[in-house]
């Protein structure tokens, strides 16, 4: 897990918009920044998603529809976001969430690419099935 570092801007203020599925976060430094519910549970920093090294992470898949049901602070340094899924085992710390934000363009276009690669979709598999069915 990425640790706090001492000149990390921290957040001022975390709101989570459900409908919408984006959480804003604005930090100390005035920076703002929008993340979807599903970016951030593709860049889980869990064990299960980004494994236990570089270059082991894990695809995630059949996210697009993703929310975060619940966040819990965890001391003063970090996050805890539980996903629809399931999903709760990531810890997001101001530095880690500080970083996504600013390369948030990029890792996207990078996942988009390993899905591409992989011939995976971001559709649930019931998702997926539905819109299948309904193009019948």
């Amino acid at each position: 897990m990425a640790g706090l570092t001492k000149n990390t801007p921290v957040p001022t203020e975390i709101k989570l918009h459900n409908k919408s599925r984006i959480l804003d976060i604005t930090f100390s430094d005035g920076k703002k920044f929008h993340y979807t519910c599903e970016f951030l549970r593709v860049y889980s920093p869990s064990a299960e998603v980004s494994g236990h090294g570089l270059g082991q992470e894990i695809l995630q898949t059949g996210k697009k529809n993703v929310n975060i049901l619940k966040i819990e602070p965890v001391g003063h340094y970090a996050i805890q976001l539980f996903f629809s899924d399931g999903h709760n085992t990531g810890l997001y710390s101001w530095d880690l969430l500080y970083k996504y934000g600013l390369n948030q363009d990029k890792m996207w276009q990078q996942y988009l690419q390993r899905l591409k690669d992989a011939n995976a979709t971001r559709e649930s598999e019931t998702g997926h099935a539905a819109s299948h069915q309904a193009c019948r």
